[in-house]
């Protein structure tokens, strides 16, 4: 007689691991773009208005605050993933 077939603990190990990988880099590169897209658009607006320094500090703030916001999102999203398998 013929066994069913078990799951392969090893594709499904490698599929977590991936997934986990996956996850942790698309927070770190989140993080970074928002910040450095803050950056840029301070400096940008620094020079069309003036007082680059406060334009910047401030706007790399809010890409700090908004790729935080946006990790919350992400996260999220992959826990409701996970659970829902």
């Amino acid at each position: 007689m013929k066994q069913p077939e078990q799951p392969n603990n090893d594709n499904l190990w490698l599929r977590k691991s991936f997934q986990t990988m996956s996850l942790v880099s698309a927070i770190g590169i989140d993080l970074a773009g928002c910040t450095i897209g803050g950056y840029y658009l301070g400096k940008w607006i620094g020079d069309k208005w003036g007082n680059t320094g406060l334009w910047v500090g401030l706007c790399v703030l809010f890409g700090m605050l908004s790729g935080a916001a946006s990790i919350v999102a992400i996260i999220r999203k992959a826990t409701r993933n996970s659970d829902e398998r």
